[in-house]
């Protein structure tokens, strides 16, 4: 049974998940990276504070502390239950239960909110796909957790292209993850995507990664000039 949901909803995740979806090297924790749509996660803020370099890109910077953890509380009681109601969809490694789940939601944006409201908050750019107000080659990495392919029935195939490549300008290499739907398929238009980059010269691996809590939502892509 798929998880239904009418929009994107703004749930994060942390450094730690972050890490095990992207496979993330101490090496790759040095450079410049570009977090697209990670909404109230709590990767930038944990980073920052080991001394990382993050910029995180989602529209719903656009509100204030209070209204993203009013559209937080507003969406996650919904997530749960449905993951309550469909328990032969999802994988109890990495969290050990919906309630633990939920739990790991909420301090990861409370993480969130705190750093999103402190003096560093302009790593906290409003904008969103496929448009990005940056230099061409300005990050080193971007990772694009829970947007791209996962809401394949929101996003069109057009998007999903002129979104990866606007990636591509702006950074050396992109890693996304989940390869999968709300519904745990496989992507329809992952074929496409990979043999329309593939057309264009970019080197695309598809990778299996430790993370996984959607049922067979443990692979992700990375892309690469």
């Amino acid at each position: 049974m798929a998880l239904e949901l009418d929009s994107i909803v703004p749930i994060g995740r942390s450094l730690d998940e972050y890490s095990k979806m992207f496979t993330l090297s101490d090496r790759d924790l040095k450079k410049s990276i570009l977090g697209i749509g990670d909404g109230p996660a709590s990767f930038n803020a944990e980073l920052t504070e080991l001394g990382g370099h993050v910029t995180s890109v989602d529209p719903i910077y656009m509100f204030s502390a209070a209204q993203i953890q009013s559209r937080f509380y507003e969406a996650i009681d919904g997530v749960i239950n449905q993951i309550k109601n469909t328990p032969a969809d999802w994988v109890w490694s990495c969290h050990r239960s919906p309630e633990d789940l939920r739990k790991n939601r909420e301090n990861v944006n409370q993480l969130f909110l705190e750093d999103f409201t402190s003096d560093n908050c302009s790593r906290y750019v409003c904008a969103e796909l496929p448009h990005l107000p940056f230099k061409n080659n300005h990050f080193e990495l971007a990772v694009c957790s829970h947007l791209l392919f996962l809401y394949s029935d929101h996003l069109s195939l057009d998007f999903h292209l002129h979104s990866i490549l606007e990636l591509l300008r702006v950074a050396d290499e992109v890693r996304i993850f989940p390869l999968v739907t709300l519904g745990h398929k496989t992507s329809p238009y992952l074929e496409s995507i990979v043999e329309s980059l593939s057309e264009k010269g970019y080197e695309i691996q598809i990778k299996k990664v430790e993370y996984e809590l959607q049922k067979g939502g443990n692979k992700m892509m990375v892309i690469t000039r």
